[in-house]
Formats: C-alpha cells, structure tokens, sequence
C-alpha cells in the first residue's frame, strides 16, 4: 500500500535540497537538524520528522552528512529523472524562464520553446529556437518533452494545457493566474505571482 505524505512534508522538501545545496557550496560537510532548521526557521522536531517519513537519515549525535542527505532528498523528488522543459509562451516571463540559469542544477533542462507570435517564432532564445504552437504534438515527441510550462495570457491557458495533455506531456507547471483543468493522471502546479505579491502587500499593510 503506497504511504500518503502530507502537502506541507513534500513542500518542505525542496527547502531542504536547496539549503544542502548551497551548505555543500559551502565545504560543509555534516550538518545537524538545529542547524538546518536555524537556516529555514523550521524547527528540528519538524526537520527530523519529515525525514523519517522516508526512512532513516543521519547518526545520532553527529547529524547529516551534507552531500549524501541532497542526494536522497534529490532523489525522493525525483530530481535525478533529468526532465525535460518546453516552455509555451516567450514574452517576458517565459523569456525569463528560458533564461534561467539553474534549471541545469536541479535535474531539469529547457529542451523546447513554443509561440503563436510570428514575429517571435523563428527567432533564437538562450540557443533555443522558438516553434510555432502549432507544432506542439511534434515538438514534444521529437524533443521528449516531459512537462509543459505555460506562461500565456489567462484567456489562453487552457487551451495550451489541452493541447499539451493531448501531445503526452507528463506534468504541468502553470503561471497563468487560471484554474485549468486537466486529467488526474497529469499532475499540475501552479504558480501564481500575483498571490505571492497580494499577500506580501497584506503584511506590509499590517505593520
């Protein structure tokens, strides 16, 4: 029987791999769960318990070794899948995104582009051409592709993510500010900026 992990543990779990990233950056090579939860203001209690849902992890009294507690976690995220990218949408975010240095570190790769603007198909973005949309089904056989990113207005992000579920894709990460439907067996993250600000606004506004 498959264990169920709560939301908020596999939330965590990127913050980990991150934090051992950057600890290894650093020469570091054992670190405790006080030291690790001091980083991510999370308390070692939580830290300790969110490993043990995966196994056993670290030595009592001595804490993680750095480099082989990323491994795992980059593991347990699947990180070592090396998963492929096709960006849908080459304006400023998506150009953003095609740009964006650290994908490459974290297992993933941007492998495709994809616009319905001619006057921006054709032309080359961080090495990449960009593909006509119209072309989804192909690109994303021929490249690989496993996992969509839409960065298109609102009123077009459907109809990419149906266009996407239909040429294959295995996953769905979303930055258009719409709830989109797509089949349980596709999973789909979104990724609203203007949450993010909305509620930043509301702290500053309490002060």
């Amino acid at each position: 029987m498959k264990k169920t992990i709560s939301q908020a543990t596999i939330d965590r779990l990127p913050l980990y791999f991150r934090t051992l990233r950057l600890a290894e950056e650093e020469s570091l090579q054992i670190i405790s769960s006080d030291e690790l939860g001091r980083r991510l203001d999370i308390t070692p209690e939580q830290i300790r318990k969110d490993l043990a849902t995966f196994g056993q992890f670290g030595r009592k009294g001595i804490g993680y070794d750095v480099r082989e507690l990323k491994e795992r976690i980059g593991n347990i995220l699947g990180l070592h899948n090396h998963w492929r990218l096709a960006i849908i949408g080459i304006g400023h975010l998506g150009g953003a995104l095609a740009n964006y240095v650290n994908f490459a570190s974290l297992g993933f790769s941007v492998v495709a582009l994809l616009d319905r603007d001619k006057k921006i198909v054709g032309h080359k973005v961080n090495g990449i051409e960009v593909c006509d949309i119209a072309r989804m089904k192909e690109i994303v056989a021929s490249k690989a592709v496993d996992i969509g990113v839409i960065t298109v207005p609102a009123d077009e992000a459907q109809g990419v993510a149906d266009l996407l579920v239909a040429a294959g894709v295995k996953g769905i990460w979303n930055f258009a500010p719409i709830k989109l439907s797509v089949p349980s067996t596709v999973p789909l993250v979104n990724e609203d900026l203007s949450v993010g600000l909305s509620a930043l606004s509301y702290h500053m506004s309490q002060e």
